[in-house]
């Protein structure tokens, strides 16, 4: 796989990156542009190279503070035809599909991570699904809302957060988990309570529902599972296979646990709801420690330098 790289960059330092891009091991094109940057002023650099030798690239670009000075933007084309693509993407070392770009990893994880209204509201939207299919006894309801629920960005980012020692991006997930998960549930709970005295559930309905015990029991397959999704939700990541994620969604027990302890609670299933807060904690705990070691994995196999903390 081709990657496109625009460097946006200061005259004084244009010979430098021309040749750092020139040079890297799986270049197929280079090409300068003088003065073409307005603001701020100075060339654009545009190199196409394969994706396994990008990393190499930003690293060298790091080191000579392009992104303090200009700007660098990656993209992907989605058709490539050129018989020298071909050839400097043989020459890489290692498998486009293996390869990490670590900022890119950062980046996106970053944006999933914000504490946003639109979190929010899809946070609360799925808890209040998997409380409609815990009361009706539905797995099909339950299943909808662990899909709809947007928990795993701030989870992958924390991890990501965790390795990378990037403490910002460890705030700003812990914020959005922090604040998110207890909204959803009170907004729950206050929908239960008015649904009791409507009649729209009877308030033994936990005693009757067998499909949700899962959530309310969990075991030592809590973990496993919860860890086996946040090691395939990085992966999905990483391999730019958001295809996975959908399983990994369906695969945690988040979302319907939170859902599960506000039910319990205003119904008074006060063991009920300690066992699936318990179910809650695993999962979250499970994907991060499984995502973290995901990316320490990667970091050693692709012997990632260290560039400075942030």
């Amino acid at each position: 796989m081709m990657v496109q790289l625009r460097v946006c960059v200061p005259s004084e330092l244009s010979d430098e990156v021309l040749e750092c891009c020139s040079q890297q091991t799986g270049a197929a094109e280079v090409a300068r542009h003088k003065g073409a940057s307005v603001v701020p002023p100075g060339d654009v650099i545009t190199a196409h190279i394969a994706r396994e030798s990008v990393e190499d690239l930003l690293v060298r670009l790091h080191a000579l503070k392009v992104p303090e000075l200009g700007s660098v933007s990656v993209s992907t084309p989605e058709l490539m035809l050129s018989a020298r693509a071909d050839a400097a993407e043989a020459s890489a070392p290692g498998e486009s599909a293996d390869s990490v770009i670590w900022d890119e990893v950062s980046r996106q994880t970053g944006e999933d991570s914000k504490l946003t209204w639109s979190f929010l509201a899809f946070l609360v939207i799925a808890t209040q699904l998997a409380a409609i299919g815990i009361v009706t006894d539905s797995t099909i309801a339950i299943v909808g809302a662990m899909v709809v629920g947007p928990e795993f960005g701030p989870l992958a980012a924390l991890a990501v957060g965790l390795v990378e020692r990037k403490w910002r991006l460890v705030r700003s997930a812990v914020l959005a988990l922090g604040i998110g998960f207890p909204l959803a549930m009170i907004v729950t709970a206050v929908a239960a309570w008015l649904s009791v005295p409507l009649g729209l559930f009877p308030r033994d309905t936990l005693d009757r529902g067998s499909a949700v015990e899962f959530i309310y029991h969990p075991g030592p397959y809590s973990l496993i599972v919860a860890a086996l999704a946040g090691a395939a939700g990085m992966l999905s990541m990483i391999s730019h296979r958001s295809s996975a994620l959908v399983g990994v969604f369906i695969s945690v027990t988040t979302v319907p646990a939170a859902g599960f302890v506000a039910v319990a609670l205003v119904l008074g299933e006060y063991s009920k709801a300690t066992g699936s807060a318990l179910q809650l904690l695993l999962n979250l705990v499970g994907i991060v420690a499984a995502a973290a070691a995901v990316l320490v994995f990667y970091r050693i196999i692709t012997k990632k330098p260290k560039l400075g903390l942030k």
